[in-house]
């Protein structure tokens, strides 16, 4: 078994002061989620987090690493997948370009939408302690 080193982000933007959550959906499948990748040579988590949510979207953004959710499951390939999440807020109205060929669909959705948006448990329960995070930080 090996075992994939993912990372990635819970990125938001404000709206009416409360977080608007960025979900990406997947060009191969039903599958939405956050933007995030493996992990390439020595990189670390943060720098695999920044490169990928700006491959995905063309977002150059600054972590929050104070925050880290995280969770690993096992794949049907055998592999064990090991994600670590940080958080980031980007400015309101900006622009994404989704890397087409690996996503079909992009937006931002509050808590609620996101989280019923989200296609697995785990990363519902990521969203839940990211947005317990975020609305500490906000007010």
């Amino acid at each position: 078994m090996s075992i994939e080193v993912t990372s990635g982000a819970v990125v938001y933007q404000q709206k009416d002061g409360h977080p608007a959550y960025l979900l990406l959906q997947s060009a191969t499948s039903d599958f939405w989620g956050f933007p995030k990748g493996h992990v390439e040579g020595e990189e670390t988590l943060a720098e695999a987090a920044i490169r990928e949510i700006r491959e995905e979207t063309q977002l150059t953004v600054t972590l929050d690493t104070k925050f880290k959710g995280y969770t690993e499951y096992d794949l049907p390939n055998g592999n064990r997948k090991q994600m670590t999440l940080f958080v980031s807020e980007v400015p309101a109205g900006v622009a994404i370009t989704r890397q087409q060929i690996e996503i079909s669909a992009t937006g931002w959705f509050d808590y609620a939408t996101a989280r019923d948006r989200l296609t697995y448990d785990n990363l519902k329960e990521l969203l839940d302690q990211a947005n317990d995070y975020i609305e500490k930080k906000l007010n």
